[in-house]
């Protein structure tokens, strides 16, 4: 594979609806720093039940504000879990993610 097919930049827009966009990207930062990898996720209204490889599970809030929602956007995390074991291939593809405010897709 090339280097320019590696690198290659996927952009969403910033303020999209926040369940799509774990949807999509299927990462999940906890509150320690942890990068899990999503299994399934269950929408029930305003919340949403993520279960992750590791079989933890996490409510979370449709909330575009939360410290979630900016770790995911700014791209932060500090450890990957080890139970998830988050491939290399999905940490390029999410660290070459752009969240732009007036540029890319609306999930």
């Amino acid at each position: 594979m090339s280097q320019a097919a590696k690198e290659k930049k996927r952009y969403y827009r910033k303020n999209v609806d926040f369940f799509n966009l774990v949807e999509k990207i299927k990462l999940w930062p906890s509150r320690n720093g942890t990068l899990h990898g999503i299994k399934s996720m269950t929408r029930r209204g305003d919340l949403a039940e993520i279960v992750t490889h590791c079989n933890r599970r996490f409510v979370i809030h449709n909330s575009r504000h939360s410290r979630a929602a900016r770790w995911m956007r700014n791209k932060w995390f500090f450890d990957l879990c080890p139970t998830c074991r988050v491939p290399e291939w999905k940490l390029q593809k999410y660290s070459s993610t752009v969240m732009s405010q007036h540029y890319g897709a609306r999930l």
